[in-house]
């Protein structure tokens, strides 16, 4: 596609057709050799293998929200499927505070909603049982989801908009983002929880809760919690560049719908975004020295 910019010089936009057909093979290179190779989602013998696997990436990403200053008392939860009870799925404690939380800590939540025998014999958030048990069954194709109350998805959702293609990491949102256009309150009933995973659609992975604010899926608990983040940071973006544009009188300029869709192709892979977030995973496992492995 050829065009020209503001400023009359001639752009050729680029295009997928010479473009490697997997968008996880496009982001890496290695020797002329072929002989390294970038390793990312492991493989398991059986499923309580991938289940301990799972309830240790849990724990991280609650860490890492910790780390990043999401805590809001008991407000905030992430859920992952059970590669063991398939029905089932994992959840933080309702008492403990992010930062603090380790495998043993997590519980186990029953498709009647209540806690498992297996796993911590803890409370759980009710809020958070009605918004991931409905998102859960309607989306069968994710298997985590998460949120909390981030600062800047909280001040972003109060207009009830998705973020704007801004910036090249606006486009993992692509077509990828919805809005809940309303605030019941506290979700304490299944229809609640049932709007919000109807708000969601078929195959978006972000939702911008209205006067509320952020929840993500993931394939992952990895992808889950690194799509949360990401979200949060454009909502900061966004903030900052409609405080901008107001105060000076500067246009923005928006990322066209060809651009878009061009970079997303590459930058909305659960596998990519689950590659992201384990540099944090690394990083937590030398701050901590591994604590939230116990």
């Amino acid at each position: 596609m050829n065009s020209a910019n503001g400023n009359g010089v001639h752009v050729v936009s680029q295009g997928l057709e010479n473009l490697d057909k997997d968008p996880m093979r496009r982001a890496w290179r290695g020797n002329k050799e072929g002989t390294i190779e970038l390793k990312v989602l492991p493989s398991f013998e059986n499923p309580y293998e991938e289940r301990e696997w799972i309830k240790a990436h849990m724990a991280a990403a609650l860490r890492y929200w910790g780390k990043m200053g999401f805590g809001e008392g008991i407000a905030g939860h992430i859920t992952v499927r059970d590669p063991v009870l398939p029905d089932h799925y994992w959840m933080n404690p309702f008492d403990e505070h992010f930062s603090t939380i380790t495998k043993s800590m997590l519980v186990l939540v029953g498709p009647d909603g209540y806690v498992s025998p297996e796993g911590a014999q803890a409370p759980i958030n009710a809020a958070g049982f009605y918004i991931h048990s409905a998102i859960h069954k309607a989306r069968p194709d994710i298997k985590a989801a998460a949120h909390c109350h981030s600062v800047h998805g909280k001040a972003w959702s109060v207009f009830g908009r998705p973020v704007d293609m801004l910036v090249q990491d606006s486009c993992l949102f692509y077509e990828n983002q919805s809005v809940y256009e309303n605030f019941g309150g506290v979700v304490l009933s299944h229809e609640e929880g049932a709007n919000i995973a109807k708000a969601l659609g078929p195959k978006n992975k972000a939702c911008i809760l209205q006067n509320h604010g952020l929840l993500t899926l993931g394939g992952t608990v990895d992808e889950a919690v690194y799509l949360f983040g990401a979200l949060d940071r454009l909502c900061h973006v966004q903030l900052l560049v409609e405080a901008a544009a107001a105060n000076n009188n500067i246009p923005k300029t928006i990322i066209s719908k060809e651009e878009a869709e061009f970079t997303a192709n590459s930058l909305n892979d659960s596998r990519r975004n689950y590659l992201k977030f384990q540099l944090d995973y690394k990083l937590l496992l030398q701050e901590t020295r591994g604590a939230f492995l116990q």
